[in-house]
């Protein structure tokens, strides 16, 4: 019978010396479920999941599959660390030969490289590898076993997109199959479209847990329009003939709270109250809004095919 909770954290803490890490960091995750863990450098995603891997010490309580880590059966669980080198005059086939047989009951290669996407390239040392061939020979190396629960750090840095895509229904696969997957990522895209739930972590505390459509419509702020206007205008008189705040941000306006259908509407009006409307974005809230609000923090560019920032509709004047 499938533990109902896979992978379960009570109360969490961890401190280097002086620095807490971790500070009663309190979470489950049941069976089937991609939780996408988010959160700053530094903020503790590293120590937890070593606490829930078994590789540190923490204070608190952990479970992976009903017993603490360090218990586990090692070939229900796969891991895929965000730094992982295999040797470089190994070729795909036999790198992940090489971790299947670690294990009794291990999947088929020539199964894992096609899930990959590497079965034309599979005679191909690693150090000839493109950068993302690297990343899925390294994804494969995790799934070799088969595992109940997966750990993934980072999993589609440097793959193309169409190859993301393709993991990304593993991904879908594997969870509608019963894996549970914690998935960490800066690519707010990503876990956007993978987890089922997203918790957010800052300095060592869990600030934030939910799906990513509740965590957006909580803290994601309204939709909102961005105008590139040529000359300086009266926001207060605007927001009174709109009906609406705006604001100014990098040289543009803010026109807050904008429904879609109602962009061509707003324009009219700016245009009828004088403004020279250059360019506008209307834009829709999404999760690296979330991260932004409960953060503070800035994202570096997304690795990741499709919109990292809120969904956006264009139009020039």
């Amino acid at each position: 019978m499938a533990e109902a909770e896979v992978l379960v954290a009570d109360d969490v803490r961890k401190q280097y010396g002086d620095a807490v890490a971790l500070d009663g960091v309190s979470l489950s995750i049941p069976t089937g479920e991609v939780f996408g863990l988010v959160g700053p450098n530094g903020a503790g995603k590293t120590t937890l999941v070593r606490a829930l891997t078994g590789t540190t010490r923490c204070e608190g309580t952990v479970r992976v599959l009903g017993v603490a880590p360090g218990n586990v059966d090692a070939a229900r669980v796969g891991l895929l660390p965000q730094s992982f080198r295999p040797a470089d005059r190994l070729t795909a086939r036999e790198l992940i030969a090489y971790y299947a047989g670690l294990y009794d009951d291990a999947r088929s290669v020539e199964a894992v490289l096609c899930d990959v996407g590497l079965s034309d390239d599979a005679d191909t040392w690693y150090q000839n590898l493109s950068g993302g061939q690297q990343r899925r020979a390294c994804v494969g190396t995790a799934l070799v076993n088969d595992p109940d629960v997966l750990f993934l750090d980072e999993p589609t840095t440097g793959i193309d997109p169409a190859g993301r895509r393709s993991l990304w229904t593993l991904i879908d696969d594997l969870a509608a199959g019963g894996t549970t997957v914690l998935l960490t990522s800066h690519s707010m895209a990503e876990v956007e479209r993978l987890a089922d739930r997203v918790g957010l972590l800052r300095t060592g505390r869990l600030v934030a847990v939910g799906t990513p459509a509740a965590l957006i419509a909580e803290h994601g702020g309204d939709s909102h329009l961005l105008v590139d206007a040529t000359r300086p205008v009266d926001r207060d008189a605007l927001s009174t003939a709109l009906g609406a705040e705006v604001a100014e941000r990098d040289g543009r306006l803010v026109v807050r709270d904008v429904a879609l259908a109602d962009v061509g509407d707003v324009v009219a009006t700016l245009e009828a109250e004088g403004v020279d409307v250059d360019s506008f974005t209307w834009a829709e809230p999404g999760l690296e809004d979330v991260y932004l609000r409960l953060t503070g923090e800035s994202i570096a560019p997304a690795d990741a095919t499709g919109p990292a920032t809120p969904t956006e509709t264009e139009g020039e004047r």
